[in-house]
């Protein structure tokens, strides 16, 4: 489950990476703006639905990842922290490390699950629109690019391995 404050993250970048290729198509494939419009909104409306879909899933999936590689080196910053307190108990000191373990790869599995995402998503959209359908209409080429590329991130997130 995402929290809220992941979840506005989530959306807004989103929102932002599903309306850069607006740029591309408007400057590189001469579309017009205010002609365009709709056609624009409701593209970068849905897609931003799926790349949040994505950006959730694989956070899911990296979370537990890098829960499990950071476990030692966390483990050992609290024992450290902690010394020789003797008003610490053994169970408080394993509460401290799985909290400040989830923390962490809460943290990094979001940022790294943008990244990852975003980077798969323009890679495709780049790839779709300029390599597999130079051929057709400005119009045609934004759509199924753009729906392409968002529907693979998507379909990849839902894996068990990122």
């Amino acid at each position: 489950r995402v929290h809220g404050k992941s979840s506005a993250l989530f959306y807004g970048n989103a929102a932002i990476v599903s309306a850069i290729p607006i740029w591309i198509f408007w400057r590189v494939h001469e579309m017009d703006l205010k002609e365009n419009a709709p056609l624009f909104a409701v593209c970068t409306l849905l897609v931003t639905f799926l790349v949040a879909f994505a950006y959730k899933n694989s956070k899911f999936i990296f979370k537990h990842k890098i829960a499990a590689k950071r476990d030692a080196a966390i483990n050992y910053e609290i024992t450290k922290k902690i010394g020789d307190d003797k008003r610490v108990t053994k169970k408080e000191k394993e509460e401290r490390v799985l909290w400040k373990k989830n923390e962490v790869a809460d943290y990094e599995a979001t940022t790294f699950s943008i990244f990852y995402n975003n980077a798969i998503f323009l890679l495709a959209l780049l790839f779709i629109s300029f390599m597999v359908l130079s051929n057709l209409s400005p119009m045609l080429n934004y759509s199924i690019s753009m729906l392409s590329a968002a529907g693979l991130i998507a379909l990849l997130s839902t894996g068990t391995k990122c």
